[in-house]
């Protein structure tokens, strides 16, 4: 599942592919986008802002795509067999050696690169952003602390609160905060919620298979999201909830024993 840390690794793959290099192919297979040609186009580089992804190009201008629950950017050298079918492509950019091939993207827009900004400023602070520091630290307390009575979880997955954090590593967050998803933002150190999920995603932000227990084996990489075996902590059950309303729906992982506070309906 695409969260910050996916888009982050995209970013560093997509540079090492395309930057610096002229493209031969430049294909946006979008309706509001179908007729644009970035043949000829130099790459610049490759940024990631929480879950957006900006491709930039030369003469000021950027690609910015969004993975979605679905989607990924995947780079083959030339002539390379592509892993999923091409009615999925939405984006093929391509040099004399290498194809990036961006397969079920979402939101995609171009924008002048000087105004990337006006297409993310309403998100929290990126925390993977390198130049991270106190000030954004204070701004994401500040941000998941301004609405006391909402959900931990769901508060955590607001890109407005902070940039990054998705359903995978929500429920890891709620199990090492040691309270359940539902509990109200009140009732949490905030502070310690924000170290974490800096501290998660930049742990994982090279690496394939997320970790959050340190334990690399397959089966216990992660202490709660999807787990169909009992805690690793506790040895409880591992049940699971909905959180969320309509399409904000989310399936959120938790052990009843490690993670006391209000509970839903199982």
């Amino acid at each position: 599942m695409p969260e910050g840390d996916t888009v982050y690794r995209t970013a560093v793959k997509l540079t090492e592919a395309l930057a610096g290099e002229t493209l031969v192919v430049g294909e946006l297979r979008h309706p509001r986008l179908s007729t644009v040609d970035l043949r000829g186009r130099v790459v610049t580089g490759v940024r990631s802002v929480g879950k957006h992804l900006f491709v930039r190009f030369d003469r000021n201008l950027s690609l910015r795509s969004h993975l979605g629950m679905d989607g990924s950017w995947q780079v083959y050298v030339q002539g390379g067999r592509w892993r999923r079918p091409a009615f999925q492509v939405r984006a093929l950019l391509a040099t004399d050696s290498r194809q990036a091939v961006g397969f079920s993207l979402h939101e995609m827009a171009l924008v002048a690169t000087d105004e990337e900004d006006r297409l993310v400023g309403h998100l929290g602070p990126d925390l993977l952003a390198a130049d991270w520091g106190p000030g954004h630290f204070r701004d994401a307390v500040a941000r998941l602390t301004a609405q006391p009575d909402r959900e931990i979880g769901l508060a955590l997955l607001d890109q407005r609160v902070m940039a990054g954090v998705g359903n995978v590593f929500k429920a890891e967050i709620c199990f090492l905060l040691g309270v359940s998803p539902w509990t109200p933002v009140s009732d949490v150190d905030a502070e310690r919620a924000v170290s974490l999920s800096r501290e998660l995603l930049e742990d994982n932000k090279m690496r394939v298979d997320r970790v959050t227990t340190g334990d690399m084996r397959r089966d216990r990489r992660l202490w709660v999201y999807g787990r169909r075996t009992p805690c690793l902590r506790c040895g409880g059950r591992v049940v699971a909830g909905a959180q969320g309303a309509d399409s904000r729906e989310r399936v959120a992982y938790f052990c009843p024993v490690c993670q006391p506070g209000v509970k839903p309906a199982v």
